[in-house]
């Protein structure tokens, strides 16, 4: 009876956990999905792969379809994460572990308004801070903000101050950020004091975790 007790209790658990699965699409590269299962590290998965067990079917402009267990949901980026084979509701996450890159750098995969970008963690940077030309790839109006004079390594430049309707790293995503459009060139978005002094940041070696204030 105990086994069977026990079986049962387990049968449960397992079910209650695929219930759960959630998988977001945090934006679209070159046609392929940047998907989030279940809140881990965002992954590149193209038409007919999948990953943790979840299939991309198909993709197409900012939405893909997915299949999981047997069921299949169409995504949107931007959209709360979905479960697929599950009840619906969604995971908010409270914190980020990133790992340095061989430069000692801080890289990750994020996402701006829905649109995938390449961060990299600037603790001396008072906003997130992006070139005119990655604004104007995620299709953002800086034109239309507040016109601001920021330093850089080559002295000083106009550049547009802006609001972030939501900056997103894996299952963590923060509202009303505010960033600077430089007309730099920039290879990344730097991730500054706008989004991370919503964190308590701990470093240890090669590794960087942000937990979310209250």
């Amino acid at each position: 009876m105990k086994r069977l007790l026990f079986a049962l209790v387990a049968a449960l658990l397992v079910a209650t956990a695929a219930a759960q699965s959630s998988v977001a699409l945090q934006g679209m590269i070159g046609g392929k999905a940047l998907l989030v299962v279940d809140g881990g590290a965002p992954r590149i998965v193209a038409a007919g792969q999948t990953v943790q067990g979840v299939k991309v079917v198909s993709t197409s402009g900012d939405q893909a379809v997915v299949e999981f267990d047997g069921r299949r949901e169409t995504l949107r980026v931007g959209e709360t994460p979905g479960n697929v084979g599950g009840n619906g509701s969604a995971l908010r996450g409270n914190r980020i572990v990133l790992a340095a890159a061989s430069g000692g750098h801080f890289m990750t995969l994020g996402a701006i308004n829905g649109h995938a970008v390449q961060f990299m963690v600037d603790t001396g940077a008072t906003d997130v801070a992006m070139s005119a030309e990655q604004a104007d790839r995620i299709g953002l109006d800086y034109r239309s903000g507040q016109l601001a004079r920021s330093g850089t390594a080559n002295g000083t430049v106009v550049s547009w101050r802006v609001k972030l309707a939501a900056v997103r790293l894996g299952d963590v995503e923060v509202f009303n950020v505010d960033a600077s459009v430089l007309p730099t060139g920039m290879p990344y978005v730097l991730l500054g004091n706008s989004f991370l002094n919503r964190f308590q940041m701990k470093r240890d070696n090669d590794q960087m975790v942000l937990e979310r204030r209250y």
